[in-house]
């Protein structure tokens, strides 16, 4: 974020960009194809003015054309440039001297080269724009387009349908010209969409600028955004949380989520909480839908712009095809998606309806003779959407036909009647045929691709009312400290008192201690015998570990011997673990060995941090042991967390089940480990300039029986 830029820009900011009442083509040219020709042939819908601009030229078929930007009869509100990059900074820097409130730089060639003195021209092009207010779209963008003006500022060629069937649509915004309008054409689907904004390198607006502004206009009801990165993501999260306020559903499909470098890390947890972790957890905290791929982008903001909050979390399913609702049914099951079976009144309906060689469960299979007796379904559908128990009704078409148009009309009445939404995912081969632009112009209704698509948006749907139940509930979030108020102050000299790059595992549980999260105790020996000794006192079994700052994984190095049970064991164990030791290459740095108390058997957590980038300190747990990263089977938030947070972490695991019981073992003290959680968030956020990663695993969570039975027997912190 530039040092002027005190947060995004809002609606009242840029409203004169996207919704202009005159624009100006600089370096238009009468050339068939040329940008400027391109651009005007977008334009041709506009009702606002049109001015061209080129000393060549008095007159360009029958419009004036003006020499430059001061000989225009007015100042316009937007001006677009067709000229190449080596005319564009005068050309901004005229712009700026008349006033001109926004300009669209099409031109590439600047930052995104790489080149120092590309991006140098970029900076300047920026610091026209800080210095006189005017905003700046581009360089290197595919400009943007206002559908209910058809403001199409765009030399784009993709085909795209102009005026809007009601009054809002989706918004979309890309950091891909050709991404963005290619998105375009899902009207051609019959997908209502309000806005289409390229943001390009953004050396001034930005995408989340874009968002803000689509989040308080009135002709968008939900928002679509194609992302890639940004220097400072906070301005996105800031956008995100505009949307969320305003009720306008943000999806977000992330664009280069590999991990390269993730292998690098020293810890578990720099390797499972990598930058995508970290965008995944930050959009969620913000309430922003994250969305694998392009794939259904457009089917679930379509969706969620109709469909209101669920009235229940149940799902109906009518078929037509007993396949066609037993495949529904399995992809419901697989999402946890709960499918209520009829009863009471609802059930007696169906039965009086349905044919007996049909189904009257959920899913009810309504049978091919609704061809001939289409009031089967009328009855079916009304039943089911007059029962509480159901939230919204999927139908898949297995086949596509006229009957798809007809059966729009009355189904959308139905669905507008009892205000749930229909869902019509296409799973047959002819996905785009006859009725498909119709059923998705229906408020009512709503038009998938495959049933993936569907369900997904239906989970997204869920997601979303949890998060609104749950601040409804507990009102603004809100941390309450844990840790003590010298905790800080504490640990922060305990790791400058570190001689080491990886602190030794006894100075990372002195800091742990610090933050109040129970630690197993050691001692330090130096021979087999002290070790054997120290055992007996501390009373068998015990565990021995090699200490050394360059060993921060004592299991893969062999330096690690547990459940020792006599002074023999000891002695032997401490040979070998010291024999193992001397054998690594590089020699490590060794201080002896620690003899430790063996901790009473129980479930095994991981909880780690590390020091994101952009995002700041994020806080990572999981099951524990040397299965994490195989596994990868983890939770994933922004610290510091609340205690609600903490116990959502938990509950998101796959493997949850191993923490209420499994098997006959005692249940973990949950409460008691989402505390411990919250004091480590604490720790990562309080010492976010002093570490880089922090690694508590194991956490040995015993029954809620056991006094003190949760205890962290091992934990690595990477200083920075």
């Amino acid at each position: 974020m530039s040092a002027n830029r005190r947060g995004v820009y809002r609606y009242e900011e840029q409203k004169h960009i996207f919704n202009p009442r005159s624009i100006a083509i600089y370096g238009m040219s009468p050339t068939a194809g040329s940008p400027g020709q391109r651009a005007i042939g977008q334009l041709k819908a506009y009702s606002g003015k049109i001015l061209l601009v080129n000393p060549k030229y008095d007159k360009i078929g029958e419009s004036p054309c003006y020499s430059s930007i001061a000989a225009l009869p007015e100042t316009p509100d937007c001006v677009l440039f067709a000229v190449p990059r080596e005319a564009i900074e005068k050309a901004v820097l005229e712009c700026a001297d008349r006033g001109v409130k926004s300009v669209v730089v099409f031109a590439a060639g600047y930052a995104e080269t790489g080149k120092p003195d590309r991006i140098a021209a970029q900076e300047r092009l920026a610091a026209i724009g800080r210095e006189s207010g005017m905003k700046i779209i581009g360089p290197n963008c595919m400009g943007f387009a206002n559908f209910s003006t058809m403001a199409v500022v765009s030399f784009t060629q993709t085909s795209v349908k102009g005026g809007m069937a009601h009054p809002s649509g989706i918004g979309i915004v890309s950091q891909s010209g050709a991404l963005g309008f290619g998105m375009v054409q899902a009207s051609e689907n019959g997908v209502v969409i309000s806005h289409a904004i390229a943001t390009g390198n953004s050396c001034d607006v930005n995408i989340a600028d874009n968002i803000a502004y689509l989040a308080e206009d009135p002709t968008c009801n939900a928002i679509a955004c194609i992302f890639e990165g940004m220097s400072d993501p906070s301005m996105l999260l800031e956008a995100a949380d505009i949307a969320w306020k305003a009720n306008k559903p943000l999806v977000v499909a992330k664009l280069g989520t590999g991990e390269k470098g993730a292998a690098a890390a020293m810890s578990h947890t720099g390797s499972l909480a990598g930058s995508n972790a970290a965008y995944r957890a930050a959009f969620e905290r913000a309430g922003i839908v994250v969305i694998e791929g392009m794939s259904g982008l457009m089917e679930m903001c379509s969706f969620l712009s109709k469909a209101g909050r669920p009235k229940s979390r149940g799902i109906g399913i009518i078929a037509s095809s007993g396949g066609g609702g037993i495949a529904t049914a399995d992809m419901a099951e697989a999402c946890g998606i709960d499918l209520p079976q009829p009863a009471g009144r609802t059930l007696e309906v169906l039965q009086a309806h349905v044919p007996e060689y049909g189904s009257t469960k959920n899913p009810c299979d309504v049978t091919t003779t609704i061809n001939a007796k289409p009031e089967i379904l009328t009855h079916a559908v009304e039943a089911m959407l007059s029962d509480e128990q159901y939230g919204a009704l999927i139908y898949p078409q297995v086949t596509v036909s006229n009957r798809t148009s007809e059966r729009r009309k009355y189904l959308g009445e139905l669905a507008k009647k009892h205000g749930k939404p229909f869902c019509l995912p296409f799973v047959g081969g002819w996905v785009g045929g006859p009725g498909t632009a119709e059923v998705e112009r229906d408020r009512n209704l709503a038009w998938f691709f495959n049933l993936d698509n569907c369900f997904r948006a239906i989970t997204a749907w869920h997601w979303r009312e949890d998060k609104l139940i749950a601040e409804e509930s507990n009102g603004p979030r809100k941390l309450q400290r844990l840790s003590s108020p010298d905790a800080r102050d504490k640990a922060a000299k305990l790791i400058a008192a570190s001689e080491n790059k990886t602190l030794t595992e006894r100075e990372a549980k002195a800091v742990l201690a610090a933050y109040g999260v129970p630690v197993v105790g050691e001692t330090l020996v130096r021979s087999s015998a002290e070790a054997a000794t120290t055992a007996q006192a501390l009373g068998f079994p015990v565990a021995i570990k090699v200490e050394s700052a360059d060993l921060p994984h004592k299991t893969e190095a062999g330096v690690i011997r547990l459940n020792l049970k006599t002074t023999d064991e000891v002695k032997a164990a401490y040979e070998a673990v010291m024999a193992n030791a001397d054998s690594i290459t590089p020699k490590p740095r060794i201080n002896g060995v620690l003899v430790q108390p063996m901790v009473p058997s129980g479930t095994e957590i991981m909880v780690g941090a590390r020091i994101d980038p952009s995002f700041g300190p994020l806080v990572v747990t999981g099951l524990g042991g040397i299965l994490v990263e195989l596994l990868k089977d983890t939770a994933v938030e922004l610290a510091p967390v609340t205690l609600h947070e903490a116990k959502a972490m938990l509950n998101r695991l796959k493997g949850k089940a191993a923490l209420s019981g499994f098997r006959g073992a005692e249940p973990v003290d949950l409460d008691r480990l989402a505390e411990i959680i919250v004091r480590l968030a604490e720790l990562a956020d309080d010492q976010k300039d002093n570490i880089a990663e922090l690694d508590v695993n194991p956490l040995i969570c015993a029954g809620r029986s056991v006094v003190g039975g949760i205890i962290a027997v091992d934990a690595l912190i990477v200083r920075k």
